[in-house]
């Protein structure tokens, strides 16, 4: 099992460091899943006990100039490694402006991810290197079953979501009235963010947001466009993903299950990602 990578172009190198700040502020702990063409950033946490999960994917060819990988096996090509999200982070963030970064597997007492940052001398034309040893845990392949993508079931309405900063605001001054929250939307481009508590009632309406094209055989082609779908949510899960986004999507859509679970689709660039949140319970 090897894995090496280098990345020597600065707009790269700095795309790559906000994907890990955005991981970081999104799961204390991960599960990177490395393979040929991908790297992924995996919380699986199970959706009905509460958790959120996430899937996070980037290919690998738009970050790395070099790239070689083997995995567990010919037939099982893939890594799976678990890590504290912030000690990736924290290290990425001393290579701005850096010649090269690289990083590779490597066992020093420990199972290591090791960082290394070749950093510029200002003074001169040589250059030192920075090293961080990452301490992560290998993760056996009878437990890859439960680390895949998840199934993404079939949604009530689907909707674009507003500008992600507007939320995470409105959001962050609801947090402070209600524990959770009500998020509903219909196929008319209407989005709701409701809290409700025995003293106080409070919406933020979104309007003339936009609905995806579903396929024709979706439950929801039936649902009359008025109509709204809800999910009562942890309103700080919804804040946790809200303060994340380091950058603004190319595309943002919110898929809600009624009184199942949200599901945010994000593109940023060339990553996606995918978020789960579980009804409140």
């Amino acid at each position: 099992m090897k894995f090496r990578a280098k990345i020597v172009d600065l707009a790269c190198l700095n795309h790559f460091t906000r994907v890990s700040n955005m991981i970081a502020k999104l799961a204390k702990t991960c599960t990177l899943r490395i393979s040929p063409e991908k790297l992924n950033f995996i919380l699986s946490d199970k959706l009905a006990s509460g958790g959120v999960s996430m899937w996070c994917e980037l290919e690998q060819e738009n970050i790395f100039s070099e790239f070689q990988m083997e995995g567990v096996s010919a037939e099982n090509n893939e890594i799976y490694l678990e890590l504290t999200s912030e000690n990736l982070s924290r290290a990425l963030k001393t290579a701005q402006n850096a010649r090269a970064l690289k990083i590779k597997l490597t066992n020093k007492h420990f199972p290591c991810l090791t960082v290394s940052v070749e950093l510029q001398l200002s003074s001169s034309s040589s250059s030192r290197i920075v090293t961080h040893d990452i301490p992560i845990k290998v993760i056996p392949r009878r437990l890859w079953k439960d680390l895949q993508e998840p199934s993404v079931p079939d949604s009530d309405v689907s909707i674009y979501l507003p500008a992600l900063k507007t939320m995470k605001s409105v959001v962050e001054k609801m947090k402070n009235i209600s524990n959770h929250l009500v998020i509903e939307a219909n196929l008319n481009g209407d989005l709701n963010l409701k809290i409700e508590t025995e003293l106080v009632c409070v919406t933020t309406h979104f309007k003339d947001l936009g609905n995806p094209v579903l396929p024709s055989e979706s439950v929801s082609q039936n649902r009359h466009p008025e109509d709204m779908v809800e999910v009562h949510i942890d309103i700080r899960k919804l804040l946790q993903f809200l303060a994340g986004q380091q950058v603004t999507p190319t595309k943002a859509v919110c898929n809600i299950v009624s009184n199942r679970m949200v599901h945010f689709d994000l593109l940023l660039d060339d990553i996606s990602l995918q978020y789960f949140i579980p009804a409140w319970s």
